[in-house]
């Protein structure tokens, strides 16, 4: 393998001191014609490249931002993701992107792999439903908006999306119809997301008169189609089976109209669905799919923006205020939950 070439082999090449190639690299103007040549010409003939990472460190001032993500699967993340890297790029940094797959342990290690690498901040969706792993970093003294998470018991900034309120509105739109007995496929119970749509499901119902009953739930460990299948061949099992349901978000919602489909039931004059986020594929389905959107993008480009704001504070200007960002859900109606009962 190849040594790769420092700053003092190009110092020796050119018979000069380590000073004064820092000062050609990184002050040109400084050094006298002739000796500027020399060191460029040794640094052309060694092939050397400046260590952007070790100038960073020894100027305390890296130029990536760390992003961490439940699960790269879902297209919402990678809406997520396109949002802070808009943001980031503005500002001339780059995104490290990497991704929990909703696993404490992953989450732990990629948390650490951040500090080695002394990112500027990091936008975190926690998978780690104990906060230990937050803990943990939070010695590390580097910043960290948490993304799709309200900031409860912390202090650090948040940005998320009202759930409770997006629960309201798939649950309130099924029971408009008609509909009366409900099942809500929830995925991991430690996922505040998770909850709080359950918990706006559930208010929808009160409204209505109707009890906690006239929902069924039917979790699930991952968010993904194959849960959403999974989901769905337990609730053509279900003796009395619901006639409407709702899904924590597209994928499994994807996943159970493929599991209806295969059965022959018809959605949705069999059985309406309502899925969450809104992603791209949710207007693409075969049968186009009822959804909760969040306004994915915004929510990264805003999180990297307060990530910034904070990281950006320097001698004499006025300390950071760290503020919990909350958005509004917003209902997208298709085919997949249009019937009268």
């Amino acid at each position: 393998m190849a040594q790769s070439v420092g700053i003092k082999d190009v110092a020796r090449a050119a018979g000069v001191s380590v000073g004064t190639v820092s000062n050609v690299i990184n002050r040109p103007d400084t050094v006298a014609g002739e000796t500027r040549g020399r060191v460029l010409a040794a640094i052309d003939r060694l092939g050397y490249v400046r260590s952007e990472s070790a100038r960073q460190l020894r100027a305390g001032r890296s130029r990536i931002m760390g992003l961490l993500v439940l699960d790269m699967g879902n297209p919402f993340f990678v809406d997520v993701a396109r949002g802070a890297e808009r943001a980031a790029r503005a500002a001339g940094l780059g995104v490290m992107v990497c991704n929990s797959a909703q696993n404490a342990a992953e989450e732990a290690e990629y948390l650490a792999l951040f500090a080695e690498q002394r990112v500027r901040g990091v936008l975190l969706t926690p998978a780690d439903a104990t906060g230990r792993n937050i803990d943990a970093f939070r010695r590390h003294d580097i910043p960290f908006v948490l993304v799709d998470r309200v900031s409860e018991g912390t202090t650090e900034c948040s940005v998320s999306v009202d759930d409770v309120t997006g629960g309201a509105l798939a649950v309130r739109h099924l029971v408009d119809a008609g509909h009366r007995s409900l099942a809500y496929v929830s995925g991991p119970p430690g996922l505040n997301q998770v909850r709080d749509r359950r918990t706006g499901a559930l208010q929808a119902l009160a409204e209505a008169g109707l009890g906690p009953g006239a929902l069924r739930e039917l979790p699930t460990e991952r968010l993904d189609v194959a849960a959403g299948r999974d989901a769905g061949a337990r609730l053509l099992g279900l003796a009395d089976r619901p006639t409407a349901v709702f899904c924590a978000n597209d994928l499994l919602a994807l996943g159970v109209l493929q599991a209806l489909y295969a059965a022959g039931v018809v959605v949705p004059d069999d059985l309406a669905i309502v899925g969450y986020d809104d992603i791209e594929f949710a207007a693409a389905a075969a049968v186009p799919l009822t959804s909760v959107r969040q306004p994915a993008v915004t929510l990264g480009s805003l999180a990297a923006e307060l990530l910034l704001e904070e990281t950006e504070q320097g001698e004499g200007t006025q300390p950071h205020e760290h503020r919990r960002v909350v958005l509004q859900p917003e209902l997208v109606v298709r085919r997949s939950s249009l019937t009268a009962r």
